[in-house]
């Protein structure tokens, strides 16, 4: 194993060939093609109308669309008899995500002038359809996360297509809007999930943790787009699964802001932010996103985008990443 001071030579090596325009990919980072010589590209040629740095936030629909019982929750988890049909603490918890945290984030993104991406689950949009049409009315993006909370990966492949297009449908029938992007639970697809939705005409999935920017990957012979997410900066990793504080949350998201907006001077760069409705959506936790969102846009060339959006930028433009590995 190389020792630090032999490491950080080539380290300033490859910032130094990225910033000239070679942009290579770090040795041992991925196993995919080069990506493209973006760092000689004109400046604010890496996203629309000049931007330096993308910002893309997710908006997880999913209170209402929660299994009855056995749901992940802050409560101590308890085996119930049969004779309970539901654990009514935790739904309480979760309708708290419909009943105040979404109404509260739309407003804050209104605020901003933000667009995000509601990853919908169809049980959710179903139950409470006056939300999910007013989600899209503000021009947010309706995206696919299932019908409900399954193992998508242990289905077999025509269960797993009629569970994508039961959600699809769902999401479709609360909102007039087709989705093209699709979340699994917990990010756990199986063997037939991109083969599927690329069938289905999905346009792009977010599955995928492996970078900071959106990228092109081949599936059933055809590009499709990665749009990736975030574990480092999602409230529910952070908020309730480490029981961050709201300003230990802000600390973290400022910092990789201020990293990725520095970055983004020599290359493509996209921040990826998770907002959960019954997390993101309590009043601790608007507050913090709020200094946030003021402290993004006080910086020049920091624009917010769609996941569609940015998944049909990525398909057209030619600086793009394009993966010969698809995970």
């Amino acid at each position: 194993m190389k020792n630090s001071s032999t490491l950080a030579p080539q380290r300033r090596q490859f910032l130094t060939q990225a910033a000239g325009g070679a942009a290579l990919l770090a040795a041992g980072m991925a196993h995919g093609t080069p990506a493209p010589a973006t760092g000689g590209a004109a400046p604010g040629a890496f996203w629309p109308n000049g931007a330096r740095l993308v910002i893309s936030i997710s908006m997880q629909f999913e209170a209402g669309g929660q299994p009855v019982k056995g749901a992940d929750s802050p409560f101590p988890k308890v085996d119930f008899p049969a004779g309970v049909p539901s654990d009514a603490a935790a739904n309480t918890w979760f309708a708290y995500g419909y009943r105040e945290g979404l109404p509260r984030m739309l407003d804050l993104w209104d605020k901003h002038g933000v667009k995000v991406t509601s990853h919908m689950i169809g049980e959710a949009a179903r139950r409470h359809p006056e939300l999910a049409r007013e989600i899209v009315k503000r021009g947010h993006e309706a995206s696919g996360h299932g019908p409900r909370w399954s193992s998508q990966y242990a289905m077999n492949r025509k269960d797993e297509r009629a569970f994508l297009v039961a959600g699809r449908e769902m999401v479709q029938q609360a909102t007039g809007e087709q989705t093209v992007g699709y979340n699994c639970n917990w990010l756990r697809r199986g063997p037939n999930t991109l083969s599927l939705l690329q069938e289905l005409g999905f346009l792009y999935h977010i599955d995928d943790v492996s970078r900071d920017e959106p990228f092109i990957e081949q599936v059933n012979g055809r590009d499709f787009v990665v749009v990736p997410y975030t574990l480092r900066n999602n409230d529910i990793l952070l908020i309730e699964g480490r029981n961050y504080s709201p300003q230990d949350f802000l600390a973290q998201i400022k910092g990789e802001f201020d990293q990725l907006y520095e970055e983004a001077g020599t290359r493509r760069r996209m921040m990826s932010i998770s907002a959960h409705d019954r997390i993101s959506g309590t009043p601790q936790m608007v507050r913090v996103w709020d200094e946030f969102l003021t402290y993004a846009r006080s910086k020049a060339g920091v624009a917010f985008m769609r996941k569609d959006d940015i998944a049909r930028y990525a398909l057209g433009s030619p600086l793009t990443v394009r993966e010969s590995e698809t995970i």
